[in-house]
């Protein structure tokens, strides 16, 4: 890598278009909500979940009998700004279907797991993470409580709402991500995260009985033996 590259922040990509009138500049974004397309690609904040919202509303508004498509490739973020988001999605007509790219993460996932039913996809080598509600709290002790509280009413309401979208009880969902939880395309459709993987499912590396497997050439798997070695790069 070019230790002299500095990449780019907050670049959008122009697309020009020659109309009747002359060339006209769109950004990419809003060319893809023109057809029905949103893309939530950052962390959720306030600013964020405010756009999302926006876009839902307009596209429902526009037609609410033909469906909205969100790619997702999120780390999550606040619970509060993705409940903003679940809770237009769930009100809107327009039914929005949901497409893991890259890494969809904590409130990321849930958003996926609450598309419509059946229109739940993820992309063959997506990673769909999970995990208990997390944050902190500083002060008086019962103002610590009271934060405490707070938290665990939020980490249950998601629990429960993933379960509700994917057939388990909430139990069964704090069980599983009671810790960390990674899973790969076909263990998050497994799972009922999602109903499809789209694309060549037959090079995806699972972990099966906490064992790295890799697909061999004729279609089969076969046991990585030693992978501390890129356990410790994937670490740095």
């Amino acid at each position: 890598m070019n230790p002299n590259f500095t990449s780019p922040t907050n670049v959008i990509p122009m697309v020009i278009e020659n109309t009747g009138r002359g060339e006209r500049a769109f950004d990419i974004y809003s060319l893809l909500l023109k057809e029905r397309i949103i893309f939530l690609g950052t962390p959720i904040n306030d600013q964020v979940a405010n756009l999302i919202v926006a876009q839902l509303l307009y596209l429902n508004s526009e037609d609410p009998n033909q469906p909205i498509q969100m790619f997702i490739n999120s780390p999550g973020g606040v619970i509060y700004s993705g409940l903003a988001i679940y809770d237009t999605m769930q009100m809107i007509e327009a039914p929005v279907h949901t497409f893991a790219v890259g890494v969809t993460a904590s409130m990321g996932t849930v958003l996926l797991a609450s598309g419509a039913k059946g229109k739940r996809y993820a992309l063959p080598h997506a990673t769909i993470h999970m995990h208990p509600a997390g944050g902190g709290a500083r002060g008086y002790t019962e103002d610590v409580r009271i934060a405490f509280r707070e938290q665990e009413r939020l980490q249950t309401q998601l629990f429960y709402l993933v379960g509700k979208h994917t057939g388990h009880d909430w139990k069964k969902i704090e069980e599983t991500f009671e810790r960390d939880r990674y899973m790969q395309a076909l263990e998050a459709k497994e799972f009922g995260l999602v109903d499809e993987v789209l694309g060549d499912t037959t090079d995806i590396v699972r972990v099966v009985d906490g064992q790295v497997q890799i697909p061999s050439t004729n279609g089969s798997t076969k046991q990585l033996e030693d992978h501390s070695d890129a356990q410790e790069e994937a670490q740095e």
